[in-house]
């Protein structure tokens, strides 16, 4: 492990994923003399993608022009009229039996069955929602989601973040673009809301997605945040990505107004054990039943039987879900807010002291004549386009068609062949990692393989010992690891202290890489370390 220079010290505050833009700089550097190819295992951008609902959703669209020519057609400017709804049905159904068979035909086929016989749509209005939002002609309505979207995104998220047993009731939802909007607008909203306030008590699950860390300390929200650490170890001195029940009971604390946790974990990779689950479950129920919960459940669909915090506690949880990491489709920027539609936040709501109450509502005051009974859902919408733009809020409808497609394509994969292959490849690949370090994987059924933490202190104490550990801290900085490996391999990770995670630790994507990369990094890794015993070895014995 090599020190990186001193002017480099201000980049140990910095996010990882800005820091890993300066490693990729020295790693493109470190190759340039070199027969190597730069390993970037950063960011969990998936290298696969769905292919089946990207094809319905060409097939669509080819349907939606010839739908808008039907009504108003100029060939010789190109210019066509907006599709009309009577009878568009049965016209899709004749252009897909006429259509070559394949995937993307079978899935739109299915996609008609599933809303009209399963979901009770009717069936020209389900078909005209669809080719009017391939067609993008029409602002969002409703602004908060499309209605046949919203029902079949709905029981997608009851099969997968759900395992299929909903609680009773239904969900709204709120498309949004990508995951990392549901989170600001979420902040956002409830801080508008006075539901936060500026000093007011959050606990977070760490380590975390770094910008849940990051957020609360903006000016404009400055919360003091607790952190509820996965830091329990198993006998063998290894991490489990576990919350101790020590831990949990933080929550128990009535200043603790809400508790953000991603689950599975990022950058733990592993979901909430049953248990734990069950524990925050009794805690909420039985002292803290206006306890706020946002559950981040992007990675959910890499754990078999995964259920989230929103199957749960549905009444106080607001569920963030991003499409991106399952799908392959960071660039669609697809993502959904989920609550349940009887909810605690619009009981807290209603309960506002004056004049806080008087200001709130204030605020919704040209969008209804009754604002105090505005769902927090609503407001979160009405506050993604400052309220006053509410009119024109509402993710793009090609956006929600795509998603929608996406949604139906699961549900309509009875055996989960998708599923299950996406799993099979970050499996193999963290097999692959553990080969290259020399490791022996130890199997967890609770983990998503689509991250490995790597915990180098805890891994060195264990086999190297105390003594070579206390050297390294002495002599060494934790971000040598990420710099070195850059430097010397051209391997970019990213520093889980970034992540709030164990100082010494990196963390590898399983999901961005081809395969045959995996042994390699594991084995870069390998060299740092015996490349440092070496050098302690010789130190120590210089002064011996």
């Amino acid at each position: 492990m090599q020190t990186h220079e001193a002017d480099e010290k201000p980049l140990e505050m910095l996010s990882p994923f800005e820091l890993k833009d300066l490693l990729i700089e020295i790693a493109e550097e470190s190759i340039r003399t070199r027969a190597a190819v730069m390993l970037n295992a950063g960011r969990g951008n998936p290298n696969w993608i769905a292919t089946t609902p990207r094809e319905a959703f060409f097939l669509l669209g080819s349907f939606a022009m010839a739908e808008a020519r039907r009504t108003w057609n100029e060939p010789d400017v190109g210019l066509a009229g907006m599709p009309h709804s009577v009878g568009c049905a049965q016209r899709f159904r004749q252009y897909l039996d006429t259509s070559p068979t394949g995937p993307g035909v079978e899935l739109l086929r299915g996609t008609l069955e599933l809303g009209v016989r399963e979901l009770g749509f009717e069936e020209d209005a389900f078909v005209w929602e669809m080719v009017d939002s391939l067609t993008g002609d029409n602002y969002p309505v409703p602004d908060r989601m499309l209605v046949h979207a919203e029902r079949i995104v709905e029981a997608y998220l009851a099969k997968e973040m759900c395992a299929g047993r909903p609680p009773p009731g239904r969900f709204k939802l709120f498309a949004v673009e990508g995951g990392t909007a549901a989170m600001s607008y979420v902040f956002q909203s409830l801080t508008a809301n006075k539901l936060l306030n500026k000093g007011d008590t959050i606990a977070l699950g760490t380590p975390i997605f770094t910008p849940y860390l990051e957020i609360p300390h903006l000016a404009e929200y400055q919360f003091n945040v607790v952190p509820i650490e996965q830091s329990e170890m198993d006998a063998e001195g290894r991490h489990t990505w576990q919350y101790p029940d020590e831990e949990i009971d933080k929550l128990a604390d009535p200043k603790v107004k809400a508790f953000f946790i991603v689950n599975p974990a990022n950058p733990g990779a592993v979901a909430i054990r049953p248990r734990t689950l069950a524990r925050v479950v009794e805690l909420v129920r039985t002292r803290r039943p206006d306890l706020l919960i946002l559950t981040d459940d992007v990675y959910g669909t890499f754990v078999e039987g995964f259920r989230s915090f929103a199957a749960e506690l549905p009444h106080n949880t607001i569920l963030v879900y991003s499409y991106s990491k399952h799908f392959g489709c960071t660039g669609w920027r697809l993502g959904v807010v989920g609550m349940h539609e009887h909810h605690v936040v619009d009981t807290l709501l209603s309960q506002l002291p004056e004049p806080q109450a008087s200001g709130v509502h204030e605020r919704y005051r040209s969008l209804t004549m009754h604002p105090e009974k505005m769902l927090f859902i609503d407001r979160l919408v009405a506050d993604s386009r400052s309220v006053a733009l509410n009119h024109t809020a509402g993710l793009s409808l090609p956006q929600q068609q795509m998603m929608m497609l996406f949604s139906s394509f699961a549900l309509l994969d009875k055996d989960d062949a998708y599923k299950k292959r996406c799993r099979e490849i970050c499996h193999e690949r963290l097999a692959a990692l553990f080969q290259g370090l020399g490791v022996d994987l130890k199997p967890n059924e609770l983990g998503t393989a689509y991250y490995q933490t790597l915990d180098l202190e805890a891994w060195c104490r264990r086999y190297i010992g105390e003594d070579f550990m206390d050297y390294v801290q002495q002599h060494r900085d934790p971000l040598d690891i990420v710099f070195a490996l850059a430097r010397r391999y051209g391997t970019v990770l990213l520093n889980g202290s970034g992540f709030h995670g164990p100082p010494w630790s990196a963390r590898v994507s399983l999901a961005n890489l081809e395969d045959e990369a995996y042994p390699q990094i594991g084995r870069h890794l390998r060299e740092l370390v015996e490349t440092a015993v070496e050098r302690w070895k010789r130190d120590k014995d210089h002064v011996h």
